[in-house]
């Protein structure tokens, strides 16, 4: 996918707990959007993947603006969150 930086999941799958019925949550960081972040994942199509999942797509400008509040949910990401792919430049 153009522009993606990250992608990862957290919640159930990355805790080892999810069991029947469990979606799976995404996070996914992008360079950048022209769209409001309610309508981001919208554009994502996640039909194929073999369980009911969604996604939450932040810009790289939100997300650091989210680790430099310590919001809760960054600090959440930060240690919970199972990241498959990376393409930050290196050191960040």
């Amino acid at each position: 996918r153009p522009g993606l930086l990250r992608l990862g999941y957290f919640g159930s799958y990355a805790r080892g707990d999810a069991g029947v019925g469990s979606d799976l949550d995404l996070v996914a960081v992008v360079e950048s959007s022209a769209l409001p972040f309610e309508r981001r994942a919208a554009e994502w199509d996640l039909t194929r993947l073999p369980v009911p999942a969604e996604v939450l797509v932040h810009t790289a400008a939100e997300w650091a603006a989210m680790e430099g509040r310590g919001d809760r949910f960054a600090r959440v990401l930060q240690t919970d969150a199972v990241w498959v792919f990376d393409r930050r430049p290196r050191g960040r």
